[in-house]
């Protein structure tokens, strides 16, 4: 029988929370149909990888994905991609990233690029394929500053929602609805506060919007800025269940979730 499971390699979101490492900073490792994925390979995501147990083994990745250049999500996709290709001696795996993280300023090192088998610059409404059985969709741009997608992930089986890091914008419940399982970044735990500093990313508040607009069987909140790991994630996914009668987890590092 195939494998399906995340691995939470960290949860922290924000630039405090990253460079305190109140919380790690590794990204999401998915297996979906037996395939390996890499999402979001921010700060240590491979002492992440070696240090978990079981270790996760770079080799057995088919793909790195990443939904932005900024740092908390694209710090260690250069040391991800050698790691893949065991130092560029095999040629291995393929890289889906937004225009911007190559062009001016480039988060991807020219001398890396020649490791895997391929990068794929992202774009609005793009459907790629990982495997056989497993494809995944990019199907709006967020609205965060650089180019920024969220991936909807497709299986026989299931349909997995990842909202990365926006500002919120009545469209994204239509973009990332019908699925089983909801990703979201949720970063701040009041909006009036992100509306005060202009910042661009999800509240809690939001976060219940698109869980009851979405309302998957599943969802599970993750990247948390200071304010959200000061009120106890756990406990405030626990009242988001009881809200909106969908199951609400909060994503702790190093969590295995098994896709039932």
């Amino acid at each position: 029988m195939a494998e399906n499971w995340l691995k939470f390699l960290g949860t922290a979101g924000a630039r405090f929370v990253v460079t305190k490492q109140l919380r790690a900073s590794g990204g999401l490792w998915a297996c979906l149909e037996d395939v390996h994925i890499l999402i979001d390979p921010g700060p240590g995501c491979l002492v992440r990888c070696l240090s978990s147990k079981p270790k996760l083994d770079p080799t057995k990745l088919a793909a790195i994905l990443l939904s932005h250049r900024h740092l908390d999500h694209a710090n260690d996709i250069n040391i991800m991609m050698e790691a893949m290709s065991e130092g560029g001696f095999q040629r291995r795996g393929r890289v889906f990233v937004p225009r911007d993280a190559l062009e001016q300023d480039p988060v991807i090192l020219h001398y890396v690029r020649g490791y895997v088998e391929e990068i794929v610059p992202l774009r609005v409404g793009g459907r790629y394929a990982l495997g056989p059985n497993v494809h995944f969709r990019t199907p709006l741009a967020h609205q965060h500053g650089p180019e920024t997608f969220g991936f909807v992930f497709e299986t026989p089986k299931r349909t997995i929602s990842y909202i990365t890091c926006t500002l919120y914008f009545p469209e994204l419940a239509k973009a990332y609805a019908g699925c089983d399982l909801l990703l979201i970044n949720t970063v701040r735990r009041k909006k009036e506060e992100m509306e005060e500093r202009k910042i661009r990313h999800l509240s809690l508040e939001d976060a219940r919007t698109l869980i009851e607009a979405i309302r998957p069987r599943t969802a599970i909140l993750t990247h948390f800025g200071m304010t959200m790991v000061r009120a106890k994630p756990w406990e405030l996914a626990k009242e988001l269940s009881a809200e909106t009668g969908v199951e609400v987890l909060a994503a702790s590092d190093g969590m295995r979730f098994e896709l039932p």
